[in-house]
């Protein structure tokens, strides 16, 4: 990117100097604690027995295997670094202060959510098999089952920013915004022009996102111009150079709420090369859904959640919210989830449809990189004669993630996966469709950055007509894209198969 400033500060300064501090911060507790374990044959046995209580810890916790795997063999292998780094950033943990923040900010808006026997009922005499996973996402995520509720699914990118433009121009009263990527650029110019005008005519914006993920998109005045313009900003959790264990949890959703009338997610960030404006990675494949109706509320109290969290000030949930109901057929599950909780519906749902599904599972993700769990649900959906297709990059983002999802190539193959590559570049799209019934769009990878450390969103969306538009999509998709083949793929040169096989063990951190 071209963007040479971030609030203040050369980008390349604020980032080195946070990360030299970071890596001096922990070279420093390491070194102490090796000094100590060098000097005194106590000091090691004590340092020996930390470490096998550590791994005893991991192993009778609660949690992925695969994770636990990687975590015991980097501590038994190096018991300082890894001890360190496993109390500081192992497993997603997060400290229960912070917990207890998110619960509270909760407490004040999920009250005004309330669940419809009569549109859970309805679904259940319709569609038996998908009211479960109804169910299991409105138990777990704590959001709703909606009727009422029309959606439209968009893509590429260049064909939703003037969808997205025409719903901001018709704000009314307040536009919330919340992205992962806030990008200075060409898309954002004409977000921001109509921001301005509307914050001119009194409409309350509030725009969140996150710092990691936007800290090399901006320049110095980029907030200071905002607030000047009477649009309220928060940043999440900011980037700083003093140890902490929320540092690697980020913000990873899109959200747009408009008016209680309208909103928006998908995988879609502010940023010039998610509407290919700029090219990076080939062509940018992304999509979105546009929600109308009842669900809207529930997006509406995902984002007075998160900005409470980060700013401390509430939003008064019954002034924003509007009687809109879309009298269209089908059923709507807004969802999200994060480090904050015990659950996990984000990657629950993905197996849910993968368990209940009766001939197809199409699948759009730009990485593949997942536990024994998923693998296994996956292998018994296509061994059952379920056809899984998964479409995946060619073009990657991320030169050491791309081999970690190629190594599971041979294994889904053998299962009978049928497995694409985009050549066009990279797709981004993050979509599940089955059975010509159900479907999800949202901001949720198939990896563990997204099943484990970030907060995400989605929607789930049942015997609607949208659910035949991402199929539609999915198989235009399939026909840009490279199969597979499972004796091709076992002839891949052996520099390949090594690469794939050593990154793969640092899946988890990924």
């Amino acid at each position: 990117m071209k963007i040479k400033n971030s609030r203040g500060l050369r980008i390349p300064t604020r980032i080195l100097v946070s990360g030299i501090l970071l890596v001096i911060q922990l070279l420093f507790i390491v070194s102490v604690a090796y000094n100590l374990t060098a000097q005194s044959a106590a000091a090691y046995i004590i340092t020996m027995i930390i470490a096998a209580i550590t791994v005893i810890v991991i192993i009778n916790r609660r949690g992925n295997p695969d994770h636990k795997i990687t975590w015991i063999v980097f501590i038994l292998v190096f018991p300082l670094f890894g001890i360190t780094v496993f109390l500081l950033w192992g497993g997603g943990r997060v400290l229960p202060h912070i917990k207890k923040k998110m619960r509270i900010c909760e407490s004040h808006h999920m009250s005004f959510l309330e669940d419809d026997s009569a549109v859970m009922e309805k679904l259940k005499y319709y569609d038996l098999i998908h009211s479960r996973q109804a169910d299991y996402l409105t138990r777990e995520s704590g959001y709703p089952l909606y009727d009422r509720t029309a959606t439209e699914f968009v893509s590429p990118g260049e064909a939703f920013l003037p969808r997205l433009l025409e719903e901001l121009r018709a704000a009314e009263k307040y536009i919330f915004i919340e992205f992962f990527i806030l990008a200075e650029g060409e898309m954002w110019n004409q977000i921001y022009d109509i921001l301005k005008e509307k914050a001119k005519n009194g409409v309350e914006i509030k725009i969140i996102f996150d710092d990691f993920g936007s800290i090399k998109r901006q320049n110095k005045n980029f907030i200071s111009e905002l607030r000047k313009n009477n649009i309220s900003v928060s940043i999440f959790n900011p980037i700083n150079p003093i140890m902490n264990i929320f540092m690697n949890n980020r913000n990873h959703r899109k959200i747009v709420v408009i008016d209680g009338k309208v909103a928006i997610t998908g995988g879609i960030n502010i940023g010039d090369e998610y509407v290919n404006y700029e090219e990076r990675f080939g062509y940018w494949l992304d999509s979105a859904i546009i929600i109308k109706g009842d669900a809207v509320k529930s997006f509406l109290v995902m984002f007075a959640n998160m900005w409470e969290f980060t700013t401390g000030k509430k939003i008064n949930i019954p002034l924003h919210d509007a009687y809109a109901p879309c009298f269209e057929e089908g059923f709507v599950v807004p969802y999200c989830d994060g480090p904050l909780n015990n659950q996990n519906p984000a990657e629950g749902i993905y197996m849910q449809i993968l368990s209940t599904a009766q001939k197809y599972v199409y699948i759009a993700t730009p990485y593949l990189i997942i536990d024994n769990t998923m693998k296994n649900i996956i292998h018994m959906a296509a061994k059952s004669g379920i056809d899984v297709r998964i479409i995946v990059p060619h073009i990657p983002d991320k030169w050491y993630v791309h081999p970690a999802t190629q190594y599971n190539y041979l294994e889904l193959l053998e299962a009978g996966v049928k497995i694409y590559e985009y050549t066009p570049g990279f797709i981004h799209s993050k979509l599940f469709v089955s059975d010509d019934k159900v479907a999800t769009v949202g901001t949720v990878n198939m990896d563990y950055r997204s099943f484990v450390f970030h907060f995400e969103c989605g929607a789930w969306i049942c015997d609607n007509s949208t659910v035949l538009d991402i199929k539609d999509h999915f198989e235009e998709t399939i026909t840009k894209c490279k199969e597979i083949k499972i004796e091709e793929w076992k002839k891949r040169p052996i520099k390949d198969r090594i690469k794939q096989e050593i990154l793969h063990i640092f899946a988890p951190f990924m």
